[in-house]
């Protein structure tokens, strides 16, 4: 099962009034209190308030039910590069949420590399997946689509044509039709850089925000067309990723994991709107 026709995809889109796939966008213009460290209480909230949302539920906790279950064993996929990790304060935020909902804490994991052979992981009823954006010298952009890949064990298997095929991963027995929730973190995205494991603050910029999604595809999508927007702003034309992300493209089309259309996608904007760029 691909996760377009996981049992809670299908109920947010039912929910959606347009029909198409929802996406929350989220923001606040004090969430930062350093490069990448969001402020734990704001991290917190705006996490809640894009599940309330794409739940369609007013309820912090039986929003959460909707995703987590007590007996669940719960993988939460994060990403170590060190340059733009996953803060702790989104990840201590989701596992606050799964122990809420009654998850033992035992049957929770946090992890980036070794999953392979992780437990947690590789029993896991359900994932939730979550990594910052960022622009990548073999794929174009790192997201939430590519956040998978160390599940298999040789991940330059998929390096080929600009990383065009990462969308198999998410067809793994491993990973199919158990991801929960996809957060794409937008604290600080990178968004311009040359060569392997390039890092510059001069291509970072404070967003302050996260998008969230049942849909990875979807979330990725609105995410490369906000970093477009900013190269377009910094460097004051159209200035393609090198290489093109198109394996979020590819994710749809021929994939069919999900949603890359921006035409079928309905971007639920929420808190702090100034340069927003979408």
């Amino acid at each position: 099962m691909c996760i377009r026709d996981s049992a809670r995809a299908v109920k947010a889109l039912a929910g959606s009034k347009s029909g198409k796939t929802p996406v929350v966008l989220i923001r606040d213009k004090d969430l930062l209190t350093g490069f990448n460290k969001p402020d734990p209480w704001k991290m917190q909230d705006m996490l809640d308030r894009a599940v309330m949302t794409l739940t369609g539920k007013e309820d912090v906790m039986n929003a959460w039910k909707e995703i987590l279950e007590p007996d669940d064993i719960l993988g939460i996929k994060s990403n170590v590069w060190s340059y733009l990790p996953t803060p702790p304060e989104l990840e201590q935020a989701i596992k606050k949420r799964a122990l809420d909902v009654g998850l033992r804490e035992e049957n929770i994991g946090i992890k980036d590399r070794g999953i392979s052979n992780d437990p947690i992981f590789q029993n896991a009823t359900a994932l939730i997946n979550t990594r910052p954006l960022r622009t990548h010298a073999w794929s174009g952009v790192g997201s939430l689509i590519k956040n998978y890949i160390t599940f298999i064990p040789n991940p330059a298997s998929l390096h080929g044509d600009s990383c065009a095929d990462l969308a198999t991963l998410w067809k793994l027995p491993v990973v199919e039709g158990k991801t929960r929730l996809n957060v794409l973190l937008m604290l600080n995205p990178l968004f311009h850089g040359v060569g392997r494991h390039h890092f510059s603050k001069e291509y970072t910029w404070e967003y302050k925000g996260i998008i969230a999604g049942f849909d990875p595809v979807a979330v990725d999508s609105i995410g490369v067309r906000i970093l477009q927007a900013k190269r377009k702003e910094f460097f004051g034309d159209d200035r393609p990723l090198n290489p093109t992300a198109k394996h979020i493209y590819l994710a749809d089309t021929r994939h069919k994991i999900g949603t890359a259309d921006p035409g079928k996608i309905e971007l639920i904007k929420m808190g702090w709107e100034e340069d927003i760029l979408i």
